[in-house]
This record gives structure tokens, sequence and C-alpha cells, in this order.
């Protein structure tokens, strides 16, 4: 079933059970990259928030401490039912996993050190990076729309990568540095807007 036009109504979780069934769901098919399987979920699916909505909350998720998936998992329940909310979404973003993880540490504990193991692992990291590569390229699209513009956008995506894939600086020097750009130039923008909103007629 293809993708529903994103100039569709927006739907939203009819309940807190609805959030918890609806993140355990999610995070059950996480394996190997759960940012595609959040991206398909949330706005393709669901139809919670459109790509644009997706890349802003990711973006908050992603510089906030802790798992950004599980942030926005926060963020989701609490923009819809509050603090319950907000338990809920993280509730059902970790209750099933965790039990999961602890069967899968017990069961692969006594192979870890085999060939075949340490292959499967490399396998499934090539894989992961593979999901996040693909789904990284399908929200450009969104950018088009951002205040900041699609060639700062890119310029800054491009530094981020150079500076922490290629010259392996820290992540929180590259994240102050772009940030404190991005930041930068998205309240310029924002200062121009509203001087021509003053401006017209």
């Amino acid at each position: 079933m293809p993708p529903m036009p994103e100039t569709a109504p927006l739907n939203q979780p009819r309940s807190k059970t609805d959030l918890f069934v609806s993140f355990t769901l999610l995070a059950l098919q996480g394996f190997g990259g759960v940012l595609a399987v959040v991206q398909r979920e949330l706005v393709e699916k669901k139809r919670w928030m459109t790509r644009e909505q997706f890349v802003e909350d990711w973006a908050v998720a992603q510089i906030m401490p802790g798992p950004n998936v599980v942030n926005l998992s926060l963020m989701i329940g609490g923009r819809y039912f509050g603090l319950p909310g907000a338990l809920a979404g993280l509730a059902g973003m970790l209750a099933a996993p965790l039990v999961v993880v602890l069967l899968l540490a017990v069961a692969f504990g006594g192979v870890s050190d085999a060939f075949w193991a340490q292959g499967a692992l490399r396998g499934m990291g090539a894989v992961s990076a593979g999901l996040i590569a693909a789904v990284g390229l399908k929200l450009i699209g969104a950018l088009r729309n951002n205040l900041m513009g699609m060639p700062v956008c890119i310029a800054l995506a491009t530094a981020s990568f150079v500076g922490v894939g290629l010259l392996r600086w820290p992540l929180a020097y590259v994240l102050l540095g772009t940030g404190l750009v991005a930041c930068g130039w998205a309240y310029l923008q924002l200062a121009r807007q509203a001087t021509r909103d003053g401006e017209a007629p």
C-alpha cells in the first residue's frame, strides 16, 4: 500500500494503550537499525507526523542525552497525553525489547567467541549502516522546506560527517560547532522573516 500524501490530515494516537502497543511493536521491529522502522511506522503508516516534523523531532531527540528513539517516544507520548503518555511510550519502547535482549544474551553467551557468531555481528553492522543511510537519503526531501535552505542544510550535514566520520573528532565538539552555526543561521533567517512579515501590508 503506497504511503498517503503528506497533505492529508494527520492521525494521532487513540489512547495511551495505543501508544504503548505501537511503540512495543515498533521496538520489536528495530533489528539492525531502528531509525528506518521509526520513520516508516510514524510517518508513512500511522501518519502521526509529517516528514518535516519527524526530521525536527528526531534532531531534538538526537542531541538529548540517552537513546534517540527513547527520547522520541517520550516526546510523542508527552505531546498527546502529557506525562502519562510519555511514560506509556517509554514503557512500550523498553519493556518487550528488554526481555528479548536478556534472552538473547543468555543464548548468545555460550557462542559469542565462535567465528560464525563474530561474522554474523559484522554482517548485521553493515546492514544497520545501510538502513540508516537509506533513511537519511529518503528524508533529505524534507529539508526543501527548511527555513535555513537546502544548500546550508547539506553543508552542515557534510561538515558533521567529515568531522565525525573522517577526522574522528569527538561528537560533542562537532555537535557544538555545527549546532551553533545552525542555530545562529536559523535565528538570522527567522529574524529576516519576522522583519518581512512586519513590513507586509
